[in-house]
């Protein structure tokens, strides 16, 4: 694994309210800003966020891994999986960069796991204008309901070949979506991509359709 040019800038942030934490990198010139949700049972040091995050700052992507949960909130297994609550969160988060001055003038995309990817995608839907892309890595995006049918950034699913029962959930949401979108099916890859060359793989794809969609309308 690669490691941030010594160019790039970190922060430890705390957003909103509820004072959720988060860990900003921003490459010198960046090309834009990814926000990261982790799915049920993770946090921002989520080691394959962590390292898709890594990989996408080597490209010259700025990253935010946030925790969508206080500590406290995150002893109750009924919040990770509120998806109401989570996508608030990071809405919070977007309207968090968009008010910053090192952040604003960035574009913007979600990248969500598991059931944070379907707080992403509800994000997106409720804030049309503010979400440039959306990028699922083994997903839940069933559990965006009926915000499925709103989302108009360009929305990527990734998901395992051999992660049976999400594999079809991801193949009828694509159905759903009405923006421009992609569904790529990684062949043996189980649901935490754990197999050689899997994680790369979602790496590649993730780092080409943001930069791709970064681009989209830039001034």
């Amino acid at each position: 694994m690669g490691t941030v040019s010594t160019e790039a800038k970190s922060r430890n942030l705390t957003i909103g309210l509820e004072r959720l934490e988060g860990d900003l990198v921003l490459p010198q010139n960046a090309k834009g800003l990814v926000i990261f949700a982790h799915g049920s049972g993770s946090s921002r040091f989520s080691p394959r966020n962590t390292h898709v995050a890594r990989q996408l700052q080597e490209q010259g992507l700025g990253t935010l891994l946030l925790d969508l949960l206080t500590e406290h909130e995150a002893y109750d297994r009924r919040n990770v999986f509120d998806i109401p609550l989570l996508a608030g969160r990071m809405i919070e988060a977007v309207r968090f960069a968009r008010s910053d001055t090192e952040l604003s003038n960035l574009r913007i995309g979600l990248f969500g796991a598991s059931t944070g990817a379907a707080a992403a995608l509800v994000a997106a839907a409720q804030l049309p204008q503010e979400v440039a892309a959306v990028v699922s890595r083994g997903g839940r995006p069933d559990l965006a309901g009926t915000a499925l049918k709103q989302v108009r950034a360009a929305t990527l699913l990734i998901v395992g070949g051999a992660d049976y029962g999400v594999n079809q959930l991801n193949r009828e949401a694509v159905d759903v979506l009405s923006c421009e979108k992609r569904l790529e099916i990684i062949p043996g890859a189980t649901h935490l991509f754990e197999e050689p060359g899997t994680l790369d793989k979602v790496v590649d794809l993730t780092a080409q359709w943001f930069n791709a969609h970064f681009e989209v309308g830039k001034t």
